[in-house]
């Protein structure tokens, strides 16, 4: 059995959880999220608690299994806490702006970048040169980070560039004039 499949997910206070057929929707403080999950994937609410079951033990329903309990895992957690995640910009001249709901970021290039946050999602500026990216879709908040972050990738010889707080980049060596 799945290790991570078969752990029972912990329904907070003031969240309602409903189970119609594959449809689950996760209410909450924070707002409401719904997803429809595989045919074959058994919902259970037991004590409070959220169980997914599997028919078999076929490998498809094995992969399914942890996959559906992850992902109804993180609806839960969305509609309760919320996820976030934050970026720092660094470089001379790099920075962000804030423009009503969207950021404006100058990384260097002939023109200032805008991005526009996805329904769910919003920035919040914390210095110029950090972002808070703030959501209850776990996937919208961590793809959304990840474009910004694509737009410009730390650089390996000068550490320029947009990045996750706390990522360590490994620098390499220049030329060496000899």
């Amino acid at each position: 059995m799945s290790r991570i499949g078969r752990m029972p997910i912990v329904i907070p206070a003031g969240t309602q959880v409903d189970i119609e057929g594959q449809t689950v929707r996760v209410k909450g403080p924070r707002g409401e999220l719904s997803r429809e999950f595989h045919p074959d994937m058994i919902f259970e609410m037991e004590d409070g608690r959220l169980l997914v079951k599997r028919p078999d033990d076929s490998k498809e329903h094995k992969a399914l299994h942890g996959l559906s309990r992850s992902l109804l895992a993180n609806m839960v957690e969305g509609v309760s806490a919320g996820f976030e995640k934050n970026l720092e910009i660094h470089g001379v001249g790099y920075r962000a702006v804030a423009r009503e709901k969207d950021i404006e970021l100058a990384l260097g290039f002939s023109h200032p970048v805008l991005v526009k946050p996805p329904e769910g999602v919003e920035f919040e500026l914390v210095t110029p040169t950090r972002i808070r990216i703030k959501g209850i879709d776990k996937q919208k908040v961590g793809q959304i980070a990840a474009k910004i972050r694509e737009l410009r990738k730390p650089d390996p010889y000068k550490g320029k560039g947009v990045r996750y707080a706390g990522e360590h980049i490994r620098r390499k060596a220049g030329k060496t004039g000899a």
